[in-house]
């Protein structure tokens, strides 16, 4: 049986980070029912008021099952996007919730990279028999938003005790990896927000990024029990990253 060849598997690749980016909003749905039911439990309100949560959810598993289908992905996709702008907006406003600025960080910023990532699904890249042409001003856009991303994953390791004791606590090498982590971080930034060996720099993030899902996100007894991250809400950031993931291999395959 003969291997796959290079662009079968880069074909592969991308349809594999299409399909982790369309199901996003499933995953964040679930874990947003499940973080609220979590708080009312201690009588604690959702970060969105409950009529305009419904509307909210409703919207997302309806972009989210169109996307999977395949059904006019691209204008889902900037449903989608807008849809997450939406209640990323009205949840920061709202302040209905207190988080700590370290925790707004990383919640917003992920949140920016994944519609971001819709962006970027809604310029035609990762579709296997594309039959309009790619919007490259719409993939720019997504990329810079990526590159935010990044950027304010450094000023996270810079400047938030919490990331930085996650990062010391758990990898090998400590500080010096630290360092190098965040001088990678800020260089794939640059490749993001400039577009220049944006699929080198993707290529690159897709390999590390998993790596930080599984050793730092995935420390939940660090998250939930020491820095007092609500259980749900860290299994949401997780499923940001992986959402994340999903549209680095499309830019890393079909950039």
């Amino acid at each position: 049986m003969a291997a796959p060849s290079r662009k079968q598997t880069l074909r592969f690749l991308s349809q594999l980070g299409a399909f982790i980016l369309t199901r996003f909003g499933f995953w964040n749905c679930f874990t947003m029912l499940m973080l609220f039911a979590e708080r009312a439990d201690s009588k604690r309100k959702p970060d969105i008021p409950v009529p305009y949560l419904y509307v909210d959810m409703g919207a997302a598993v309806l972009c989210a099952s169109f996307m999977s289908f395949g059904v006019k992905r691209r204008w889902f996709a900037v449903g989608a996007a807008i849809q997450l702008a939406v209640s990323t907006y009205a949840s920061y406003v709202g302040e209905q919730v207190h988080y700590g600025d370290w925790l707004k960080v990383r919640m917003y910023s992920r949140a920016l990279a994944i519609i971001g990532g819709f962006m970027v699904l809604a310029s035609g890249a990762g579709e296997v028999y594309r039959q309009k042409a790619r919007s490259r001003s719409l993939q720019s856009t997504g990329q810079v938003f990526l590159g935010v991303y990044l950027i304010c994953m450094v000023y996270s390791l810079q400047n938030s005790k919490e990331d930085r004791m996650a990062y010391v606590e758990h990898i090998v090498g400590g500080e010096i990896t630290l360092t190098l982590l965040e001088v990678l971080f800020g260089v794939l930034a640059l490749a993001f927000l400039s577009g220049w060996y944006i699929r080198l720099a993707a290529q690159v993030l897709a390999v590390v990024l998993p790596l930080v899902i599984l050793l730092i996100d995935g420390n939940l007894g660090y998250w939930h029990n020491s820095r007092k991250v609500e259980f749900w809400n860290q299994m949401k950031l997780i499923g940001h990253n992986v959402g994340i993931f999903g549209a680095v291999l499309i830019l890393a395959t079909d950039g």
